[in-house]
């Protein structure tokens, strides 16, 4: 049986050139068994947000991808959406990307006692994320980092 790891990764392989040609970006995919059944579901972004055609045309395209290859041994529904306003960040480009957004970021190593924190990006200096949180600069390994995603500030 082929494991939920390995249909993450093949898709993730079969995504790369439909998305290349779009001028879109992965920003993640899901495999996983939910209430109603098994959902495989796509995340894409691009400059200035992604459209509705843009999860269409990406939904229609990789659906007909995957029967052709036919490699997912369950029922599944497939959909294929934006990232949302609270957008994960995985890589350090998404972080460089982002620089002076609102953000949310879990560490697996506590830094001065805590393992979350939210602030606003300032950007990477070699190895770390140099993160604004409550007017100190903190500097957070990248490898130290467990979860990171925007989260919009609401000024009032």
């Amino acid at each position: 049986m082929v494991e939920q790891r390995e249909i993450v990764e093949r898709v993730e392989e079969l995504l790369g050139p439909i998305l290349e040609e779009e001028g879109l970006e992965l920003v993640g995919v899901e495999f996983r068994r939910e209430r109603s059944g098994w959902v495989l579901r796509v995340y894409i972004d691009k400059k200035g947000g992604v459209t509705l055609g843009d999860c269409v045309k990406v939904s229609r395209e990789l659906g007909e991808l995957l029967d052709v290859e036919d490699f997912i041994p369950y029922s599944y529904h497939l959909e294929v959406s934006s990232p949302g306003i609270n957008r994960p960040l995985r890589k350090r480009e998404d972080f460089e990307r982002f620089r002076g957004e609102w953000a949310k970021v879990r560490v697996s190593e506590p830094i001065d006692g805590r393992r979350n924190f939210r602030g606003r990006f300032i950007g990477c200096e070699g190895e770390e994320l140099l993160l604004s949180v409550e007017g100190k600069v903190l500097g957070i390994s990248l490898s130290n980092i467990v979860k990171a995603n925007l989260d919009p500030h609401i000024e009032v």
